[in-house]
């Protein structure tokens, strides 16, 4: 794994896989200013591949088709992503258009994209598990960036003009932190030579920080959602916990495994779902990201088990928090973790947008290694004093029932 700069300071990295016929790459941006109105960004991103100054919509579109080149934009909250997978001998033809893109985008189709983003916005929202986490998210992140969730952009869409967009978008490109990843099979000198010559001329901001302060939950809260036609109830609930560059963060990771994201094995399956027989579904997740981090437990039920459903969250969680795990569970937790990670980085187009997700977090492209030796030496005892420090009584619970 080669890791250079480019003439401008953006740092990258090359990773060669040999005799791989595809090539991967992953530019990320960061996002370090709050968006004025909620969904500002994210129509940003839907019309970066929208057309640009030398090709029009379906130009693009054709020009992408009839290569072979597979070129998707999409946003986190921290950082703008650009991904780009084609045939080795169709790199400097996509990095070309790629670089048209990130330069010359035009936003033309505003208007027509804000009319269908608002519709499949509605439509998304039909689903009770996205409206569920929708109404979590809003109050887990009340008031703060992060929270911008689909129905707040509904509220503020239709204020958004193009001059909003376009604005949000040149900020981005000369403020922002900037990071490239490529694995393939390429010579690493024909790769770093050609990335010069079509992004050397981008502004790099090295020192970009965020411009808002992490969000704080100072109370427990919770949030009832009404869908008359809903089958069955929905019910999250979540705290904070640690980011991935914080001590306890590879044991909250263990800690998730253990509870329910090791499917059939885990704690809450096993114990809500076939002991119990009250859930269709449970599990549990972490949501990462730059100043804070979620943990959330989910379920769907039927809505005469709501009060039992919670109950039981109570009494796995107070289980953690009071008994040590065995060293059996434990083991197995960490190998669930390490072959989920292998899982997830098998493909050139995977391993590209890891590496380039550690670079933006300000992490080492070789973190997922320091990660794996910090997991595999996490103790019961680490278990226990973090199910402590993270499970209080400062939680948010969002249920969504006819």
């Amino acid at each position: 794994m080669k890791e250079f700069e480019l003439k401008n300071g953006i740092k990258s990295v090359y990773k060669k896989n040999t005799e791989t016929p595809r090539i991967a790459l992953t530019m990320n941006f960061s996002i370090d200013n709050e968006e004025k109105l909620a969904g500002t960004h994210s129509l940003m991103t839907r019309l970066l591949l929208q057309g640009t100054k030398t090709y029009n919509n379906e130009e693009l579109a054709k020009v992408l088709d009839e290569n072979g080149i597979e070129l998707i934009a999409d946003m986190k909250q921290d950082y703008l992503r650009f991904r780009m997978l084609c045939l080795n001998e169709d790199f400097p033809k996509a990095l070309e258009l790629l670089s048209d893109i990130v330069k010359n985008s035009t936003f033309v189709e505003f208007d027509k994209e804000k009319v269908k983003m608002k519709g499949e916005l509605v439509a998304e929202l039909d689903s009770a598990r996205l409206k569920v986490s929708d109404a979590f998210v809003k109050t887990i992140y009340e008031g703060h960036y992060y929270g911008h969730t689909y129905t707040n952009i509904l509220e503020t869409i239709d204020g958004i003009t193009k001059e909003d967009v376009v604005s949000a978008y040149k900020r981005i490109l000369s403020e922002s932190k900037k990071v490239i990843a490529v694995v393939g099979s390429l010579d690493e000198n024909d790769v770093i030579s050609l990335l010069d010559k079509h992004f050397d001329d981008l502004t790099n901001n090295k020192n970009a920080v965020k411009t808002y302060s992490a969000p704080k939950l100072d109370s427990s809260k919770k949030v009832e959602v009404i869908k008359e036609d809903a089958q069955q109830a929905q019910i999250l609930q979540g705290w904070f916990m640690p980011t991935f560059k914080e001590e306890d963060y590879p044991v909250m990771l263990t800690i998730n495994t253990i509870l329910g994201a090791s499917g059939l094995s885990s704690r809450l399956f096993r114990e809500l779902r076939e002991k119990r027989g009250l859930a269709y579904t449970v599990r549990t997740s972490c949501e990462v990201r730059e100043l804070s981090s979620v943990f959330s437990i989910y379920i769907a039920t039927e809505p005469s088990n709501i009060d039992t459903c919670l109950k039981g969250f109570k009494e796995e969680v107070d289980k953690i928090k009071s008994e040590l795990v065995s060293e059996e569970e434990l083991q197995n937790a960490k190998n669930n973790i390490d072959g989920k990670h292998q899982f997830i980085v098998e493909t050139n187009f995977q391993q590209s947008s890891s590496l380039a997700y550690y670079g933006i977090n300000d992490l080492p492209f070789g973190y997922y290694d320091e990660m794996h030796k910090k997991i595999e030496s996490v103790t019961p005892q680490q278990v226990m004093e973090c199910a402590k420090k993270y499970f209080t009584d400062n939680s948010v619970i969002a249920v969504l029932h006819p």
